[in-house]
């Protein structure tokens, strides 16, 4: 007997209860552009610039490094938060939120650690420092779009409800001041002065410390710097002492030092070298053997009369490529900067030592009439290829020496 068909056909399917997941996270940028994510960290409004950092390994670092002061990252790898976060990866030494970063933008969701160092998730660990973040982001499109039109401002925004008011957020971020003119330093900087003497990690042994009283005496002018800098001064056998940004020349003079260092960090250097700039001068004209970092490079220009331009889309990553003129070699070093030294507006007595091989832009310079050399890179690395860690030890010899470098280009 033939089956009836109809008793057996399927009836009319219920509608899928699907629909379309509401963002937790907004980024706006000063243009009135939005884009849509899902919230991470710290719930809230924060603003800044953004920036983008391609490198592959280091978050942590990253976000802890005060130069990004004032900064929302954006990371160019999807996959951000995949080892976790500990207590030794820190690079600030400041208290939390003032000494890192706004906000970041991540692309994948955060899975769970995979790492043997982790003690916490980045979601705790954000919402512990009171970072803002936004994940589900095309982050190549958003990275594309600054490497056409420089670093907006924008405003990130968490709500676990999804509560926005777009206007509002657009009238805000509009009217975010831009980079130029901004004094990043204060927040950032050391409250007092203190002696530091942490070494480098070591696997299975975790940071050494140095016996003090032994060593080259520095001291390090303290504009945001990272630890692992003070770590390696510590490592090649220097006794630091770490002084406030805004520490006279009078005051380094007379704790009568084998060597000052110009340190990292954030914002605008012409702002900065309203302080700044004299202090390095006086120090400069004392003959103190001298060394700087990214920030204190560009201050040291700017004490030698030089000039700083604002970069489009600056230089934030672990794998740029660096000539060291004097010896003609290739360096692949870490790198985060927005703003940079004109070489052309130097005096003839500063001689460039370093160049970018991505635009040409100065990356080092030295001086033969004084003991004093800066770099615009980061030779600390953490996170970052260890390439240039050869500069500390310059450092030291030319402190040992007491006599300028000298600069024979290749």
């Amino acid at each position: 007997m033939p089956q009836d068909s109809a008793a057996h056909a399927p009836g009319p399917r219920a509608p899928e209860p699907w629909s379309e997941p509401v963002a937790t996270a907004l980024l706006v940028l000063a243009d009135g552009t939005v884009l849509e994510g899902f919230g991470i960290g710290q719930t809230g409004i924060a603003d800044g610039e953004v920036c983008f950092n391609t490198a592959m390994t280091g978050y942590q670092e990253i976000l802890t490094d005060p130069s990004y002061a004032g900064q929302i990252v954006t990371f160019t790898f999807p996959h951000i938060g995949n080892v976790g976060t500990n207590d030794e990866d820190l690079e600030s030494l400041g208290a939390a939120p003032a000494s890192g970063v706004r906000g970041t933008v991540i692309a994948s969701a955060v899975t769970k650690p995979s790492s043997w160092r982790s003690s916490s998730h980045l979601d705790g660990w954000l919402k512990a420092r009171g970072i803002v973040g936004i994940t589900g982001v095309d982050t190549r499109a958003l990275t594309a779009r600054i490497r056409d039109r420089g670093m907006p401002n924008a405003v990130i925004a968490n709500d676990p409800e999804g509560r926005f008011d777009r206007e509002a957020l657009k009238a805000r971020a509009a009217a975010l001041a831009p980079m130029e003119g901004l004094d990043l330093v204060p927040p950032v900087t050391s409250r007092a002065a203190s002696e530091w003497s942490e070494t480098v990690w070591a696997l299975g042994n975790g940071y050494g410390t140095r016996a003090p009283g032994q060593g080259l005496k520095v001291v390090a002018i303290d504009y945001g710097v990272k630890r692992n800098i003070l770590r390696l001064l510590a490592e090649a056998g220097c006794d630091v002492t770490v002084v406030p940004a805004t520490t006279s020349a009078e005051a380094i003079l007379a704790m009568k030092p084998d060597g000052v260092f110009l340190s990292n960090g954030p914002g605008d250097p012409a702002a900065t070298g309203a302080y700044a700039v004299p202090v390095i001068r006086n120090l400069l004209d004392a003959k103190v053997p001298t060394f700087g970092i990214c920030l204190g490079h560009q201050l040291m220009g700017l004490a030698l009369g030089g000039r700083t331009v604002k970069m489009g889309q600056g230089h934030h990553g672990a794998n740029h490529p660096v000539k060291d003129k004097t010896t003609g070699k290739v360096e692949i070093v870490s790198m985060n900067h927005g703003f940079a030294v004109d070489p052309a507006s130097l005096p003839a007595t500063a001689v460039e030592t370093h160049v970018s091989l991505f635009d040409g832009s100065n990356c080092g310079l030295t001086l033969t009439d004084r003991p004093a050399f800066s770099v615009q890179h980061h030779p600390e690395a953490s996170p970052g290829p260890r390439d240039s860690h050869y500069l500390f030890e310059r450092f030291v010899t030319l402190m040992r020496a007491g006599e300028p470098e000298t600069v024979k280009p290749a």
